[in-house]
């Protein structure tokens, strides 16, 4: 049996993420409504892995989701620009909620799309949380959030109520209106990531990591992979 606490994904400077402890890779990809909205994920596939992994971070990998050492020629840099501060520190609470306390640290959004659909957004739905339909449909907008950038507790003060998500990496697709495109790698269950000058980030359940290497805030993911569309 794998020792969970040997679990872990280190960031190789200017290349792959090194993979640690035999952790489960699958695929998933969003399911979303006639209009385009995204509702929930769900699980296509299962990759085959060894204990021990490299999952491509430039993205320009032929072996996708695998690094085939591509990021050396095409002089990826790599620099980790995250902040590595708890998330605590950066939140700020929305205002206007009954009955429940919603947090958002801005900094860790990766404009996923599922705080909001064509008739409203967590925005306008927070302050009518006194009806218990709008304040059920608000919890269930934060907990499908796959960055974690929103949180909620039920009462100020109190204890973030997160998913029971599994410990593991997925390798997602988004469906947009122009077709499915490469999504982040989205890491669940508490693993923790470090950067390659040996510095932790916070371990969070939800933790979305960018692979296509444009993103502005590495190794987090901010949906730069939409503006490239499919590669």
């Amino acid at each position: 049996m794998t020792n969970t606490r040997n679990k872990k994904i280190v960031i190789q400077k200017d290349g792959p993420y090194l993979v640690h402890g035999d952790i489960l890779l699958v695929r998933k990809e969003q399911v979303v409504s006639e209009y385009g909205e995204p509702l929930t994920w769900r699980k296509s596939g299962t990759i085959e892995t060894r204990e021990y992994y490299e999952l491509c971070r430039c993205g320009h990998s032929k072996e996708k989701p695998f690094c085939d050492c591509s990021h050396f020629d095409a002089g990826f840099d790599g620099t980790e620009t995250a902040d590595t501060s708890p998330t605590l520190q950066r939140q700020e609470q929305l205002v206007g909620g009954v009955g429940i306390v919603v947090k958002r640290d801005a900094s860790l959004c990766m404009n996923s799309g599922f705080c909001g659909n064509r008739l409203s957004n967590i925005d306008t739905l927070v302050p009518q949380t006194g009806d218990t339909q709008i304040r059920a449909q608000v919890m269930a907008m934060i907990e499908r959030c796959p960055s974690g950038s929103l949180l909620y507790s039920i009462d100020a003060g109190g204890e973030n109520i997160e998913p029971d998500l599994p410990e593991e990496i997925a390798v997602t697709t988004e469906i947009t209106s122009t077709g499915p495109i490469e999504g982040s790698l989205w890491v669940t269950g508490y693993i923790p990531v470090e950067r390659a000058d040996g510095q932790p980030f916070e371990t969070r359940n939800r933790v979305t990591l960018c692979s296509c290497g444009e993103s502005a805030n590495k190794p987090l993911c901010d949906g730069a992979h939409r503006k490239q569309g499919a590669k």
